[in-house]
């Protein structure tokens, strides 16, 4: 009898552990990679950016690199969840995360930067729930459009009608802090799911006019503050007033471009360590990888970008199930469009808005929902692969 039981153990012993190593196999490894490259180069620049004048040497890094450490715990518990499970819970990721867009602009937000985007939690730690609305709008429109018409493989009308409305609450409450970057990465969102979702042309045709009939209508009726008008001014001619609204502009590019083709080192640039441009660790860490890590070292970052992208469009295309492609999808089209932003900017061809560089600039709730979307797409990624 003593025996048999400590066969059943060993064999159930033996069961687990095939199970978890079978699961590490399914990992997309490229991907891991690719974001661990970034995670670390970023910690090295926050570090970079930040020992002048941060507590400490090290006062702000130890911080960031606490972020990450929470970051990495729920990309892997986010990995775990079978996202097909996840779409019944989806409606509650949603309205949690709309909860926290509509407290934000109560009494119980608070300002930075001009912004009312934030949520103050004590002992130096914030919460900006505009990130987490990413993620439950992505999730949402996923599940509002995965189930297609009868004989068909196009979204409902009723489906569309409702995932416009949501879009247009959750990018209204955004817009109401006032985060006019956020808002537009929603709208890259939004349009990414309805053209995955497969939209038809005409519909696609009137929202590109709705949209442009909208930006329209913010910029004639003073919808915009006065310093997110600036931004687009210095944008078109940073000339006008270098020293001014032009300020941000011309002093990134005179840090991306004084490092060359190799860089001045980590810890050696001197527009860095002169914090010349403002907010290097966050919205314009770039900038201090262009100056001490030069072209060679920009172009690697971008790079590592492009393979989380790649890797995120393959585990979209593999997907059989449409709600997995869809979620996808969709933090595609947000980690993409918000690098382009944030590289742009930083050179010039793009406004300057306040989105950080995924998985590089510092952040506590910007660094959770990147990884939280990276988990997701380990999830998806196993599970089509394997299906359990």
């Amino acid at each position: 009898m003593v025996s048999r039981v400590t066969a059943a153990r060993s064999r159930f012993s033996t069961r687990r552990a095939a199970g978890a190593s079978s699961a590490v196999h399914r990992v997309d490894g490229l991907l891991l990679v690719a974001v661990a490259a970034l995670l670390l180069i970023g910690t090295l620049l926050v570090w970079s950016s930040s020992r002048t004048w941060a507590p400490g040497a090290t006062g702000l890094v130890k911080k960031h690199l606490l972020n990450v450490g929470i970051g990495v715990a729920l990309a892997v518990a986010a990995a775990t969840v079978d996202h097909r499970v996840l779409r019944a819970y989806t409606p509650l990721v949603y309205g949690g995360a709309l909860l926290g867009l509509i407290l934000v602009v109560t009494p119980v937000g608070s300002e930075v930067n001009g912004a009312h985007s934030w949520i103050m939690l004590g002992g130096g730690f914030a919460l900006q729930p505009s990130e987490f609305a990413k993620l439950g709008l992505a999730l949402m429109l996923a599940m509002l459009l995965a189930q297609p018409a009868d004989g068909d493989d196009r979204p409902r009308g009723l489906g569309v009608m409702t995932a416009l409305a949501v879009a247009a609450l959750t990018m209204g409450l955004v817009m109401m802090q006032p985060d006019f970057g956020t808002t537009m990465v929603l709208a890259v969102i939004t349009a990414g799911v309805l053209i995955l979702g497969g939209l038809r042309k005409r519909w696609i045709i009137l929202l590109a006019l709705a949209v442009a009939a909208a930006g329209a209508a913010v910029w004639f009726l003073g919808v915009l503050k006065p310093y997110q008008v600036a931004r687009f001014t210095a944008f078109i001619d940073p000339a006008t007033d270098p020293r001014g609204v032009g300020y941000n502009s011309t002093q990134s590019l005179n840090a991306v471009g004084s490092g060359g083709l190799f860089g001045k080192g980590l810890f050696g640039g001197g527009q860095t360590m002169g914090r010349f441009v403002p907010e290097q660790h966050t919205d314009f860490v770039f900038t201090v990888a262009g100056e001490e890590f030069g072209f060679l070292g920009s172009v690697t970052v971008v790079m590592l970008l492009g393979v989380v992208l790649l890797r995120g469009l393959r585990i979209a295309r593999q997907c059989e199930d449409r709600f997995g492609m869809l979620v996808a999808g969709a933090i595609v089209c947000w980690l993409g469009f918000q690098t382009l932003i944030n590289v742009g900017m930083t050179i010039g061809i793009m406004p300057i808005t306040g989105l950080p560089l995924p998985f590089v600039s510092y952040g506590g709730t910007a660094t959770f929902a990147n990884m939280i979307a990276v988990g997701l797409l380990q999830a998806i990624h196993m599970r089509e692969r394997h299906p359990v």
